[in-house]
């Protein structure tokens, strides 16, 4: 297996994996979702997240989504089956897919050389991933490839996220990190989802919040500010450290140079869609 830079998977993730989520803050999705009768944003997220599952039930979306109350789940799992199957709900997420990034590219970027390189590189990036112990990512893996490069790249950064999102789930269980606890932990890095768009999508109460702080505080994680103590900043590089291990596979198999261009790619495809107002602008911090 070729060996890698330092953290050069997560750069490319990180790279890659934005504008894979661009598609559920899109307006597109949601038009696309109730055209097929799911008109409520939380049921639609649930359904196009894990419609490659099929038909499951609320606990299989929250062991494998991991961050969601259960409860919230429940509330439109699996009901939201009886509005739209899952092979329905997939064409609805490509379509949105299609228009999204048509939107935010533009119709050159979709058509260009660089995107059908970067999809080939993405696809076979995929080729590393592996099946066992990862539920998001085997259940996409089953789905065909689209012909279009710019759906090829997503369906391409589809995997790549939920493979490295499976494995970030063992992480977090062996830190022993709940859900709630994960989330608080990794919005005092800065870099997670604000607390007001974790408690409004997530299905949390303020409280549930504050007393996830509590247990982190006690376990000398969190100081009585929120921010993270050194342990707890070490114990959030040990999550990622360790996520990036259980994630090499793809990126070795690229090697350092195509890794390199893909993230290069990436990169320029997300600045663009950010640039296009892609995100709230509150989405992230400690706010």
């Amino acid at each position: 297996m070729t060996s890698l830079p330092p953290r050069a998977g997560r750069r490319c993730h990180n790279s890659i994996n934005p504008l894979h989520s661009t598609v559920y803050f899109s307006p597109d999705y949601d038009k696309e979702l109730a055209g097929i009768g799911i008109e409520d944003p939380r049921a639609a997220y649930f359904a196009g997240r894990a419609a490659a599952l099929g038909a499951v039930g609320p606990s299989t979306i929250t062991a494998t989504f991991y961050n969601f109350n259960h409860e919230l789940v429940a509330r439109h799992v699996p009901a939201v089956w009886d509005i739209a199957s899952p092979e329905d709900v997939l064409a609805a997420r490509l379509r949105a897919t299609d228009s999204t990034l048509r939107r935010l590219l533009g119709e050159e970027t979709v058509a260009s050389d660089e995107m059908a390189e970067a999809a080939q590189l993405a696809l076979r990036a995929t080729e590393g991933c592996t099946r066992h112990a990862r539920p998001l990512y085997a259940a996409h893996a089953d789905l065909p490839v689209p012909e279009e490069p710019h759906l090829a790249y997503w369906h391409a950064a589809t995997l790549l996220r939920e493979h490295r999102g499976d494995g970030h789930l063992m992480a977090l269980l062996d830190a022993e990190l709940d859900p709630l606890e994960a989330l608080v932990s990794h919005t005092a890095t800065g870099k997670g989802m604000a607390p007001r768009w974790i408690i409004g999508t997530r299905g949390w109460r303020r409280a549930d919040w504050d007393a996830a702080a509590a247990r982190l505080r006690e376990r000398g994680l969190l100081d009585a500010d929120g921010e993270l103590t050194a342990a707890g900043t070490a114990l959030r590089e040990a999550v990622e450290d360790r996520t990036d291990r259980l994630d090499l596979a793809p990126y070795a198999l690229l090697g350092e140079a195509d890794v390199a261009r893909l993230t290069e790619l990436a990169r320029g495809f997300l600045m663009t869609a950010l640039a296009a107002g892609a995100f709230p602008a509150d989405l992230t911090g400690k706010g």
